[in-house]
């Protein structure tokens, strides 16, 4: 009973050493987590061979639908040019700069047959610290059903033929949220600007195409009579009116009047005084 018993301690004792060791080492910074230090090869071989038995396990769950429809093919290979050839390549494609920088470095798929239930599960659910996203967060199962299909016959595929399919494919297009870069064009009527941000002409109404010529002039105070409570017009009302009339005198010649049109077609006069042409705010 007492040889138990101190088999027993020993083996606590043991134990508690090795939990304590593998705490200090991980506290104290010594392993390289660098992608470019490999692991040891015992290191690597444990995480291989528990990474492949994982997706096996799981992979063998699940129905395989019918992958031999070539719409299915295309559409994902369009999903695959979008999201996947930084890493996994294409035909003729060469080493990019994610494939060298990644460990443990993604497979080429245009070289490798991936079986497809293999394909769909990594798709959907990634790998853990392997950069292998889990793309079932924003994708539905039959597109990435459709990725799986293309697998199977991107190694038979050349450079040309590749690009002849992704030409026929819709792209990336999964209804996830999925995202791109954007090309920005003017409808008719926008103003266009050239590469250092100058308006290269507007194709809209006359009224604005004096805007990249003069600069706004402030309205000083002697343009305006005590009297006028008109708030000063905002910069795209300004570009709504034009001006009818300079100054012009009644009958009496006691007042100026001004008049402008607006936006509407209205027509409206100020009173205003005269002024100091050399004061008058704007630069001559």
């Amino acid at each position: 009973m007492k040889s138990h018993t101190r088999k027993f301690i020993g083996v606590i004792v043991g134990l508690s050493v090795l939990a304590l060791a593998a705490g200090v080492f991980v506290w104290s910074g010594l392993y390289n987590i660098g992608a470019d230090d490999p692991h040891f090869r015992p290191t690597y071989a444990i995480l291989e061979t528990l990474r492949d038995r994982s997706i096996e396990t799981r992979a063998a769950k699940l129905e395989i639908p019918d992958l031999s429809d070539p719409a299915k093919i295309t559409q994902g290979a369009g999903n695959y040019n979008a999201m996947c050839i930084g890493c996994h390549l294409s035909p003729g494609m060469a080493d990019s700069e994610l494939s060298k920088g990644l460990y443990p470095a993604p497979p080429n798929l245009s070289t490798e047959v991936v079986k497809p239930e293999h394909a769909f599960w990594v798709i959907k659910h990634g790998i853990k610290a392997s950069g292998m996203p889990a793309w079932g967060k924003s994708m539905g199962d039959d597109y990435i059903w459709n990725m799986a299909a293309f697998l199977q016959k991107l190694p038979s595929l050349d450079a040309a033929e590749y690009k002849a399919m992704i030409a026929q494919s819709s792209g990336h297009s999964h209804g996830g949220g999925e995202t791109g870069a954007h090309e920005h064009s003017h409808s008719e009527g926008e103003a266009q600007h050239d590469d250092d941000g100058q308006d290269g002409g507007h194709a809209g109404s006359g009224l604005d195409e004096h805007a990249d010529k003069h600069e706004m002039h402030p309205q000083s105070d002697e343009g305006k009579s005590s009297g006028d409570t008109d708030a000063m017009p905002s910069a795209p009302e300004a570009h709504e009116q034009s001006e009818v009339a300079a100054s012009e005198s009644d009958k009496t010649g006691e007042e100026l009047m001004t008049k402008h049109r607006h936006a509407d077609g209205t027509l409206e006069s100020h009173p205003v005084k005269p002024t100091d042409p050399a004061n008058d705010g704007h630069k001559h």
